[in-house]
């Protein structure tokens, strides 16, 4: 490589509108197009200018309901129409994720989150959910949730049990959705995100990479991300995995260097948000998870399983952070900056 190829090349510039900054597809584009090397120096002097601790947060997730879902989603192996070997289970009892939210907390977590496989949860499931965010919330934890489709008074009734984040994410971008899933509309996630948000619940709202996209969808997913206004203050980027007897099972695997471009496009665009490395971290090995953090991730999934997928053990990843020299305690909150 020539030291032309790593010159300063600068991208399509962001619009300025009076709410704020815009990014467009084709602005998100060209920041994945810059030369590997320069787009993570862009990105690191975002994150130093942001997050100066450079400290990384531990999140648990735990399935508190799975399987059965009525959803179609491509890559959910808790979709009731495929057969993944996933059994159905009811809802957890307050014991059993009040006991699970402790020991995430006693392994260094500080935020957990539940996930129901919903497509929209009832008004009792909500009473139901309130009481487990009531009792997690007691341990002293940042509580998160997600349960499908909410409308705005169920939104309103997690707040009121002390709920801190919902996640709900866009998953793709817009036109490659019905790609992915049928049974809903792109419009109705970004509905559940502005009843949450209206509701005064901080927003976790990240995607996919890895579902047989086009460069230019991964685009048009963090230009839609970063549009938000605000724009989430959690955004899980994951790298699909690959469960058998999903429609997705058989997608090419992610260029781990174009995994690497979408976080650092995500810590460019959306500067004080915490960017997630969620699902698909097994398969990446400990030097891509690196670069991810090095990208501007700052945020982890902690605990052996995410849902009903694997995920790296709690010591491997303490020994990975302690090794990079990142603190796993998390400041506040970003800087303003």
């Amino acid at each position: 490589m020539t030291t032309a190829t790593l010159q300063f090349i600068p991208p399509v510039s962001p619009s300025q509108t009076p709410s704020g900054t815009r990014w467009s597809v084709d602005a998100v584009q060209s920041l994945l197009d810059l030369p590997f090397m320069e787009l993570l120096w862009r990105a690191q002097t975002v994150h130093r200018q942001h997050w100066p601790a450079g400290d990384v947060e531990l999140a648990t997730l735990l399935s508190v309901k799975t399987g059965g879902c009525p959803e179609n989603c491509g890559y959910c192996p808790q979709a009731a129409a495929f057969d993944t070997g996933v059994q159905a289970h009811k809802l957890m009892d307050v014991a059993e994720v009040t006991a699970a939210a402790q020991a995430a907390k006693d392994a260094g977590a500080t935020r957990f989150c539940m996930g129901a496989a919903w497509r929209a949860p009832k008004d009792r499931d909500i009473e139901k959910m309130a009481a487990l965010i009531a009792a997690v919330k007691g341990l002293g934890l940042q509580t998160c949730a997600t349960l499908g489709m909410l409308a705005p008074q169920q939104a309103e009734a997690l707040r009121d049990a002390g709920l801190d984040y919902y996640n709900h994410n866009l998953d793709t971008a817009p036109e490659y959705y019905q790609d992915v899933v049928s049974t809903r509309q792109y419009q109705d996630r970004l509905d559940t995100l502005a009843h949450v948000r209206a509701a005064g619940i901080k927003v976790c709202a990240g995607g996919i990479i890895g579902m047989g996209e086009a460069p230019v969808h991964r685009a048009g997913l963090i230009a839609q991300l970063a549009n938000l206004d605000p724009y989430p203050e959690s955004v899980p980027i994951n790298s699909l995995v690959r469960v058998p007897g999903t429609p997705l099972a058989d997608s090419e695997a992610v260029d781990p260097l174009d995994f690497v471009r979408v976080i650092a496009a995500a810590r460019i665009t959306m500067p004080r948000a915490r960017v997630r490395l969620s699902a698909g971290r097994q398969q990446m090995g400990e030097a891509v998870q690196a670069l991810c953090f090095l990208a501007g991730a700052n945020s982890i999934f902690y605990g052996d399983k995410l849902l009903v997928t694997g995920n790296p053990e709690a010591q491997d990843d303490a020994r990975l952070l302690a090794r990079l020299g990142l603190n796993a305690h998390p400041a506040a909150s970003a800087l303003q900056v």
